[in-house]
């Protein structure tokens, strides 16, 4: 049994982890006031029960759960998730992400890709997602606190019509 305010739950850390942490859901059935995206009859929710995850952004500010929605979606369809931040990211980075990404591909597992403040990638950097989507290498889900119809790349907007 966990005690919310001690830290023996079975992850092995190094001192106390934050309530926040310790409350983060486990698994999508513990997921708490998204049922506009994951109700059975929602976009997310419909995706889901078809098996069909396709590309998504999340668009929300701070603190309301994007980053723990992606990694119950990664472990929901079994793939690898992998995370990167915009903010301290770059080429070299991205070029790793793929390589790794088309070797778990061509092994038969797929790979989620958490891009994290995805907004402050150029233009160059969120074209070079699109070829490794299309190939079904990756599938994005990327994260930002601003409106993706002014801050992303309009290709994928016209390419993802539901992302924008």
């Amino acid at each position: 049994m966990t005690d919310l305010f001690g830290t023996n739950d079975g992850i092995a850390t190094k001192g106390p982890r934050p309530l926040a942490e310790r409350l983060r859901p486990k698994s999508m059935q513990d997921v708490i006031g998204q049922r506009q995206i994951l109700a059975d009859d929602a976009p997310l929710g419909a995706m889901l029960d078809a098996g069909m995850l396709s590309s998504l952004i999340f668009w929300g500010p701070p603190g309301v759960g994007k980053t723990t929605l992606a990694r119950l979606l990664a472990d929901h369809t079994d793939l690898h998730f992998e995370q990167i931040s915009a903010i301290f990211s770059g080429v070299a980075d991205l070029k790793k992400v793929f390589d790794a990404a088309k070797m778990r591909h061509a092994n038969g597992r797929g790979t989620l890709l958490f891009v994290d403040e995805i907004h402050r990638f150029n233009k160059a950097q969120q074209d070079s997602f699109l070829p490794h989507m299309e190939d079904g290498t990756i599938l994005l889900v990327g994260a930002t606190t601003e409106n993706p119809s002014f801050e992303l790349n309009p290709h994928y907007c016209r390419a993802h019509k539901s992302w924008c």
